[in-house]
């Protein structure tokens, strides 16, 4: 267990599935305390925390879009109203809507951006002040590989993920003298829901490409977000790390 992590509080947005129920996962087995949002799937949220609550640690479910600015300031009021403090944020949540550019209607556009882009403003804004005051906070934003080497079909994913890189990197600059570091990873084919609508021949061809062969796991891209979150990172900050087999080669 990493001692740096004991008793802390951390917000994962889009926490029930995927790469953010890992990522829930892994903070409760560091000893740390979870508030997750979801937008509609109550009955996944309430099996995470009965898995959380096993593992000997308190994980509360907060339905809410995180589109939504108003209800991001709501969520860190409920957190801190709840445990008191808040210590981490991991900015998970995120969709695709894959067209090309041709056929990509403005929904499809604006529901990207405004969920994996605006988004992750929306609740970083709301948490930044507390980080502020205290003079300490760890931002984890999940970006992608698709925000470095973009593939086609994606124009509204690509600059999405980008922009989170921007993001992260700029709001590193700003808050690095209060004792809050900004970090990003960019996962590249990760076993999610994501990638499991992908068809058999595309898949194929993928791993064809991917140096290490096969697809990453959740839990991989986990063990690097408890990393920069513990203090075995200190010195870290406004970095992307790529977690992609080497597919970014």
């Amino acid at each position: 267990m990493e001692d740096s992590l004991l008793k802390k509080v951390a917000i994962v947005t889009g926490g029930t599935r995927g790469i953010g129920r890992s990522i829930v996962i892994a903070l409760a087995n560091e000893e740390v305390d979870i508030a997750f949002t979801y937008v509609k799937n109550k009955s996944l949220a309430d099996s995470l925390v009965e898995e959380v609550s096993k593992i000997g640690r308190r994980a509360v479910p907060i339905q809410m879009d995180v589109r939504d600015y108003e209800g991001s300031k709501t969520l860190v009021e409920k957190v801190k109203e709840e445990f008191g403090r808040l210590d981490i944020l991991v900015n998970n949540a995120g969709i695709t809507r894959d067209r090309s550019l041709m056929m990509m209607s403005r929904e499809d556009w604006t529901e990207v951006i405004d969920t994996d882009l605006t988004g992750v403003f929306n609740t970083t804004r709301a948490c930044i002040i507390t980080f502020l005051k205290q003079k300490s906070g760890n931002i984890v934003n999940i970006s992608s590989i698709g925000g470095i080497h973009p593939i086609p079909g994606q124009v509204n994913y690509s600059a999405a993920k980008a922009g989170v890189i921007g993001f992260t990197k700029s709001l590193a600059g700003e808050v690095a003298p209060y004792n809050i570091r900004v970090n990003a990873v960019a996962p590249g084919f990760i076993e999610t829901d994501m990638t499991g609508t992908l068809s058999g021949k595309y898949k194929e061809r993928l791993l064809e490409v991917i140096p290490s062969g096969r697809f990453g796991m959740p839990d991989e891209v986990a063990r690097v977000v408890i990393f920069l979150v513990s203090d075995k990172s200190q010195y870290i900050t406004g970095q992307v790390i790529q977690i992609d087999g080497g597919l970014g080669m």
